[in-house]
């Protein structure tokens, strides 16, 4: 994606984050009734993105609701959803914005999921809808290549709100627009929708494309050379 696009992303959502304060900060002097939100902001070592100011999703009282074509619907809490088996992974998370970062994450496959909740035959894509209102689809063929990974933890810590906590997806080989941070839904479905970002232009597909990437973690820029995931 050339650097144009990019500047254009940055601005909308630049735009959003803005406009969505001016009705969600209370109207008060007294800076003890403001209420903590999670925001767009630059870290180091990995950045925040969301595309609307929203509170921190509170991991006791979450629940993962599940839907659609699949034997066991219902609503799983971050207990239940420990209790299935767990895995770690080290990847990257690739921003269509330029940057990167690095993690250990625990959690669990896509795979693991499907066992317990039994997808139908006709399922053919992951419909995904976030706390900020975000939302995605993604087939389940991709959901079932190696290293597509569902993430409650980061660095041997549970996984901070601002990097999606209390759950989150991560798809190393695609941008980050397809790692859908701060689950709230997931629902199988039989056809393919447009995600959020992809009404604006951007690919259904999401995979990476070969260009420059600041690689935050790293404190330098790296030369992405292939599709996929980066190998730094």
């Amino acid at each position: 994606m050339d650097s144009m696009q990019e500047m254009n992303r940055r601005d909308f959502i630049r735009f959003v984050s803005v406009f969505a304060v001016s009705f969600l900060m209370p109207h008060s002097s007294d800076a003890k009734e403001v209420e903590r939100l999670l925001d767009n902001e630059d870290r180091g070592g990995f950045n925040v993105r969301f595309i609307m100011p929203i509170k921190p999703v509170n991991p006791e009282k979450w629940v993962l609701k599940i839907g659609g074509l699949c034997e066991h619907q219902g609503q799983f809490t971050l207990a239940s959803i420990k209790r299935l088996p767990k895995d770690i992974q080290v990847s990257r998370m690739t921003c269509v914005e330029g940057w990167s970062g690095k993690a250990k994450w625990g959690g669990f496959s896509p795979q693991t999921l499907f066992n317990a909740v039994k997808p139908k035959k006709e399922a053919k894509y992951l419909y995904f809808f976030s706390a900020d209102n975000y939302y995605e689809y993604i087939s389940m063929e991709d959901l079932l290549k190696p290293r597509v990974f569902f993430a409650y933890e980061m660095d041997n810590k549970p996984l901070p709100d601002i990097h999606g906590g209390p759950l989150r997806l991560l798809i190393p080989s695609k941008y980050g627009y397809k790692s859908v941070k701060t689950i709230m839904k997931l629902d199988f479905v039989k056809e393919e929708g447009t995600g959020y970002w992809s009404q604006f232009g951007y690919s259904k597909d999401g995979t990476i494309k070969p260009g420059t990437d600041h690689a935050l973690d790293l404190k330098t820029y790296k030369i992405i050379k292939k599709d996929g995931e980066p190998d730094y």
